[in-house]
């Protein structure tokens, strides 16, 4: 009886621990497009459903609203009952972190991190001088605003733990790629008009561990090698995605006229596919060593790419590419063998993943910049201009729901639980099914 009762206290604390590790992978959305980086909120084919609302408008299903001053896309994060995001002035001079309490929509901390005497103009309305998107892991959380600056702060009592504004780059239209956490590691992509390079941080310290420049060959060269002209051929807005092949681990990361694998511990470059497109905004999505990238602006393709190459893949690793109705800024989703999209102007596309053909096609109204979600079995857009669409994650297009805010969202979604957190241009609002 005593072993069979040890025995069983045994089974019951490892039932318990997986309960809170799956309580706790639910409760949180630690980075931009949550814990795998990809949109999912839920497994595909997964019987575990999060209850996330499907309806709601400015009376319906919201539990708070809360105004965001200043001006920011930055998705929010959450983690431990509270929500991070970046906001600055319209203008760019002044750079600030917010927590807002998840529970109740106050906001607990919103203070200027960093100054800029003279901020470059964006001359971009797709983008703002804070939209890269915070990473948040227990007790610390890390604020990126490209070369304006970077920080680490103590969640708990809102210390800044250390500061970066050495890492130069001229992003011309303002900063774009979130920062992401590996391991020991804070990465950080910079992809100017000016240098082109990932660099990763010691999160503790902010130290430099390695830096990698980008190696595209680039074709806007003069004979001097100097490049003709100032502008976007040489931007990328993207943020990169580890993803587990063959037990080894890749980061692949999007810039402008390649986009590569490297190894995230070293930065090492493994592998690249060339491509002539730049001012690349949509994040990569990975399943069973198969990459599928959006290449951005200029000539807009998707790509799909089996990442076990080295070198050049440009040539072998190509399984299918499509430049039909591609998006260049909202992030898809893959949902088992099917791929979803959403391009700039509202039509929505589901892909075969394996072939790249489409299954169907369908334009939801409005023009698009926030990343798809999965959750539940629907898929979740939202447009610029308040209206949200829901349809099923199938074969066969099926709206489930349509529903409007008051203000459109630039950001990316985050969930927690079985709430939604939505920063629209001027709010940020947590979306609940009312008991």
């Amino acid at each position: 009886m005593k072993a069979a009762g040890k025995q069983w206290m045994c089974r019951y604390w490892v039932a318990l621990v997986l309960f809170v590790m799956a309580a706790t992978a639910q409760a949180h959305w630690p980075r931009f497009r949550g814990p795998s980086g990809d949109g999912l909120a839920t497994r595909p084919g997964s019987a575990e459903r999060i209850g996330l609302p499907v309806r709601w408008s400015e009376t319906e299903n919201v539990a708070w609203k809360t105004a965001i001053p200043h001006l920011g896309w930055s998705s929010p994060v959450v983690m431990d009952g509270q929500i991070w995001l970046t906001t600055a002035t319209a203008e760019g001079h002044d750079f600030y972190a917010i927590c807002v309490d998840a529970d109740s929509g106050a906001i607990r901390f919103n203070e200027r991190l960093f100054h800029a005497a003279d901020p470059e103009p964006l001359g971009n309305p797709l983008n703002s001088y804070a939209s890269p998107t915070p990473v948040v892991e227990p007790g610390r959380v890390y604020v990126h605003f490209g070369s304006y600056g970077t920080a680490c702060l103590d969640t708990a009592t809102f210390e800044v733990l250390w500061k970066r504004t050495d890492l130069p780059c001229r992003h011309y239209r303002g900063p774009g790629s979130s920062v992401i956490l590996f391991e020991d590691l804070l990465i950080l992509t910079m992809d100017g008009v000016d240098v082109q390079y990932l660099v990763a941080l010691d999160k503790i310290t902010g130290r430099t561990v390695w830096k990698t420049d980008r190696t595209a060959d680039w074709d806007d060269l003069d004979a001097e090698g100097k490049p003709r002209d100032e502008g976007d051929l040489r931007k990328a807005y993207t943020t990169p995605l580890i993803v587990e092949a063959d037990g080894a681990t890749q980061m692949i990361s999007v810039g402008a006229k390649a986009f590569y694998g490297y190894d995230p511990r070293t930065g090492r470059e493994l592998w690249k596919v060339n491509m002539p497109a730049f001012s690349g905004a949509a994040g990569p999505v990975y399943r069973d060593g198969i990459v599928y990238v959006v290449t951005g602006f200029g000539q807009t393709e998707l790509m799909a790419v089996r990442i076990d190459g080295a070198g050049d893949v440009t040539d072998s690793h190509v399984l299918w590419k499509t430049a039909r109705t591609v998006p260049r800024t909202p992030s898809p989703v893959l949902v088992g063998d099917l791929l979803f999209t959403i391009n700039d102007t509202g039509i929505a596309i589901c892909l075969d993943a394996a072939t790249g053909e489409p299954i169907w096609q369908e334009r939801i109204r409005g023009n698009y910049a926030a990343s798809l979600l999965y959750a539940d079995g629907n898929i979740y857009c939202f447009n610029q201009n308040g209206t949200s669409t829901v349809f099923k994650a199938a074969r066969r297009f099926e709206v489930v729901a349509t529903n409007t805010l008051d203000a459109g969202c630039m950001a990316s979604p985050a969930v927690a639980d079985s709430a939604l957190f939505l920063r629209t241009k001027t709010h940020l609002y947590r979306i609940e099914a009312t008991p």
